[in-house]
Parts: C-alpha cells; structure tokens; sequence
C-alpha cells in the first residue's frame, strides 16, 4: 500500500499544501526561485505537514489556518536538505541533482536561507506566542544537531548516547512539533498537544533508525541517492554502532575515509550486513514505535487518529 493512501481523506488539503508550499518559494529572482523549485518538484514523503493536519483534526481543523504551519514544518525540513546537502557535499538527492551540485554552495546556502526565512513568515500568521517559540526552541535544536554531526563525523570512539541525541536533534524533533504544532494551530486540548508531541517524536526516533537501516539495505534507485553514503561520509549510525561490537569490522570500519574506493566501502558494507546489526537496530526502531503507538490509546477514536497510527507503522515496514 502507498504511503498517500493511508489519510487520502486528506487529499484536497495536501494538493493545496502543494500549491502554497510553490507560492511560498517563488521569487522575482530567477536564480532562487528555480533552485528552490529544483528540490520542491523532487517530491518528497511530506510527512511533517501531513502530521499536521492529522494532528489540527483532534482539535477544531481549519485548513486556511492549519495550513501555515504545516507549510512552514515542510519549509524548514526542505531548508536542513539543501543545507545538509553543502556540509555532506552530496551530488544526489530524491534522485536528482542537489542544488550545490547543479548550481554550487553559495546558491545552495542562500536558497536554504530563503526557504528558512519564508517558512518563519508563515508562522507569523498564526497569531500564538507559545507556536512561534515552539518552533524557534526546535530550529535551535536541529542546528545543535547539525553541527554535532559534523563534529562526530569518522569520531569512532563517540557513544552510542551521542548518536540517540543526534538523531534526537536532527529528525525527531522536528516531527514532534509537526504532531504539536498542528495540534496548537487546531486548539486542540493541552493532554492532546502533549501525547501528539511524544507520538511525533517516538516516530521520529523510529523513522531515522530506519532510515540509517535502509542506507546500508536499500539501493539507489530506492534511496535516490548511492547506498552506504552516510558511512563513507563518517556518520556513525545505530547499525555501525553494533557492527563495531565485533572486533575485526570494527578495527576496518575505523578505517573508512572520504577517499575509500568504492569497492573497498562495499565489502564492508557486505560484511556488516552478514551481522546482527541490522535487526538489533530494527528491534529498538520497533521499540519506539511501540511507545509512539502507546501515546494515541488515550486520544478519542477518530480517522485522523486511526490514520497516525497506520503511518506509524507503514514508517516501520518502509522499504524506501
């Protein structure tokens, strides 16, 4: 079953997202407004502004309101790409060009700039102190995150602590206050915005794990971007943290580098695969799903609810 199928109800709201989120990147400078339609017309899940509105409906859902933030969530997440993709020096992305690759990093830095400063006008239309300070407690938080990454890139002696709180900072929060936010915009109760904010973020914790799995099984056709990228590019992942625990891997995993050989990397990633790291990191992935699933038992039953806990699991089984 495709992702999009599971809130389809929302269909006539996500295809207005679309238009606003193209209203919102355009520009009477050519140079940006392409590069920023560059990566907007790549697609992408759009999970966060989906979460949103699944989120605005436990409440009193108005779309011409809710809509601000969840244009503003997909802005900001699209903005940590284009700016991801300079610090990685990344030439793929939803399998297209990034916008460093087709333009170079100045275009790219600025483009992401563009995108975060368009994304904060839109909040602003949602007359409410405590969203706008949500969001900027979760911007602080994404780029702590950002720069830990940088600073723990080939840091093999890192803990397995300093991965969880990475992936905290660069992924799950920004889901969570999606779950929040969207609960804020749509008034809804303060029990309902706390249990959607730890939903989103069980889900955002599982969603990264997953995605740091499917690096090392997916293809690139899949990824739209070449498989094992993270690991030559020094990110130690939750399957890289098990795989080390044996003692030989571990002595040639600290001996990747930016400049291995691409068949050199493959053999370790075939080695890694032929380890129980992969299903160790599926089973915590699991584990969090389980406790974000846990968070919506004390919301009433709805469809918005039912379709929040069908994405968390599709995010469980997710190939791509």
């Amino acid at each position: 079953m495709k992702l999009t199928m599971l809130y389809s109800f929302l269909k006539a709201d996500i295809e207005e997202i679309e238009k606003e989120l193209s209203k919102a990147i355009d520009s009477e400078t050519a140079l940006l407004k392409n590069a920023s339609l560059h990566l907007l017309q790549a697609g992408g899940k759009r999970i966060r502004p989906v979460f949103v509105l699944l989120s605005a409906k436990t409440g009193h859902y108005d779309i011409h309101r809710v809509k601000n933030a969840a244009v503003a969530l997909e802005l900001i997440h699209m903005a940590s790409l284009v700016h991801d993709d300079v610090i990685d020096n990344s030439e793929m992305r939803r399998g297209r060009t990034t916008i460093q690759a087709e333009w170079n990093n100045q275009v790219a830095m600025y483009t992401g700039d563009y995108m975060f400063a368009r994304a904060l006008n839109y909040m602003t239309v949602i007359e409410d102190a405590t969203a706008h300070r949500i969001l900027s407690d979760a911007i602080v938080e994404l780029c702590l995150g950002e720069i830990a990454q940088i600073e723990d890139k080939y840091r093999f002696n890192q803990s397995i602590k300093d991965y969880f709180r990475r992936i905290k900072r660069k992924t799950a929060l920004l889901i969570a206050v999606s779950c929040q936010l969207g609960a804020v915009a749509g008034e809804a109760s303060a029990e309902a915005q706390r249990r959607l904010y730890r939903f989103g973020y069980y889900v955002g914790m599982a969603y990264q794990i997953t995605d740091d799995i499917l690096d090392f099984t997916g293809t690139e056709k899949e990824l739209g971007k070449p498989a094992g990228g993270d690991l030559l590019q020094g990110n130690i992942t939750l399957p890289v943290f098990f795989a080390m625990e044996d003692r030989e891997l571990g002595h040639r995993i600290r001996k990747i580098h930016e400049d291995m050989p691409k068949e050199d990397l493959q053999d370790i990633i075939d080695l890694i695969l032929k380890t129980d790291a992969i299903k160790r990191s599926s089973v915590i992935s699991q584990r969090y799903l389980v406790k974000a699933l846990e968070q919506l038992d004390e919301l009433p039953p709805s469809r918005a609810k039912k379709s929040l806990r069908d994405i968390a699991i599709f995010i469980g089984k997710r190939k791509y």
